[in-house]
């Protein structure tokens, strides 16, 4: 009898609800276009889609980036504040996160703002603040530097930009990746020893490929012993190192420095799949075409594009200083170079690095501890994660 049929919407949704019940593979597939945020959630739902929600997860290991620029009248700072938002839509669980912010509208531990925005000032802990919005068991370096270079987040196309003033920061996140492993490194005078280093994956790691590090006080009395003990045998090794001085550091395990004192913190990239190469952009340098000259040479590590970071760390005496008040040269250069890898970085007040393309075997210049630490310059590198 025709009254005895269902209608065709009901019978449509009980047909879907049969297969989002027990048709994994279409589960699978709809739940690779969900937020990892809102995977976790509809996780609970079954047992099917808890177990295609963690299929998921494992396939999600291409890194991202948040940034943000701008001022506002909230206490916290632009990147803090857009984080809060953009981790919602994000397609990845991250287990490490690296902050860059500007000092000028960060003043660590507690971030402060500007004096015209005093009236609207809440005293917050940052980290606190990155503990709440990423998961706990993600480990959070963070750096503070007097200029920021971002990329704007969404495509790895975007035109970087240098932001020698004004507020400005990113977030670069890591997940889970096959064959790599990335592990966070915090030294100050107290703790700086072999063991100490060898524990942390510096020495005697044939897995060790990239090294980023910041050191934070070191122009105190003992702080360029202890950058260079920390410098010497990395120096030695086939092994990438790029960094830079910064104002103030702060990480989820930070326990062990006196107020003051001085040290450097950074992570360590270990594992076959991941490839680096660094120029040096030297003080002489000028002009865009010198700049572009210079930034070509990363061509020669035949770096692929996908799933690679671009890292600035230039002085902060460069910039728009160093090229007739032209502003954003070296971030413009290195986009006319690599189209669709994304820059990132700092203007500090001292860099880290080298001439240095690693590939297998070859390295394009060997130096020593005193060969990896410069003044006006810019240290530009790429790191590839496979």
């Amino acid at each position: 009898m025709e009254g005895d049929a269902a209608p065709p919407n009901t019978w449509a949704a009980s047909k879907a609800g049969y297969v989002l019940s027990n048709v994994a593979e279409v589960v699978e597939r709809i739940l690779t276009f969900v937020p990892t945020k809102t995977l976790f959630r509809i996780a609970s739902v079954c047992r099917l889609w808890r177990n295609c929600a963690r299929r998921v997860l494992r396939t999600q290991q291409r890194l991202t980036w948040l940034s943000a620029t701008g001022s506002s009248m909230y206490q916290e700072h632009v990147l803090l504040r857009t984080m809060a938002e953009d981790l919602e839509n994000i397609y990845l669980l991250p287990q490490t996160a690296l902050l860059m912010l500007d000092g000028e509208n960060f003043n660590g531990p507690v971030g402060y703002r500007h004096k015209k925005a005093r009236k609207c000032e809440v005293e917050s802990n940052p980290v606190e603040k990155l503990r709440y919005l990423l998961p706990s068991s993600c480990n959070i370096v963070g750096v503070v530097a007097p200029g920021i270079v971002v990329t704007p987040s969404g495509l790895p196309s975007n035109p970087p930009q240098e932001y020698e003033e004004g507020e400005a920061g990113f977030s670069l996140l890591f997940p889970a990746m096959d064959g790599v492993s990335i592990r966070p490194f915090h030294f100050c005078k107290k703790s700086l020893s072999e063991t100490a280093m060898e524990e942390a994956g510096l020495i005697n790691n044939p897995d060790l490929k990239v090294v980023l590090m910041f050191d934070y006080e070191t122009y105190k009395p003992g702080g360029g012993r202890f950058l260079n003990k920390l410098l010497e045998p990395l120096s030695q090794s086939n092994v990438l190192i790029v960094g830079g001085q910064v104002e103030r550091v702060f990480s989820n395990d930070f326990t062990c420095c006196s107020p003051g004192s001085f040290g450097a913190v950074g992570l360590t990239f270990n594992g076959s799949r991941i490839q680096g190469a660094s120029v040096l952009v030297e003080q002489d340098v000028s002009s865009p075409k010198a700049a572009e000259a210079t930034i070509q040479r990363l061509k020669a590590a035949n770096i692929p594009e996908r799933n690679t970071i671009g890292f600035m760390f230039a002085c902060v005496g460069r910039g728009h200083n160093s090229y007739n008040n032209q502003h954003n040269v070296e971030a413009d250069a290195f986009r006319k170079i690599f189209s669709n890898v994304p820059l990132l970085g700092f203007f500090g007040n001292g860099e880290i690095g080298c001439d240095r393309i690693v590939k297998e075997n070859y390295t394009l210049s060997e130096t020593d501890a005193d060969g990896l630490q410069h003044s006006f310059t810019t240290v530009m590198s790429l790191v590839h994660f496979g």
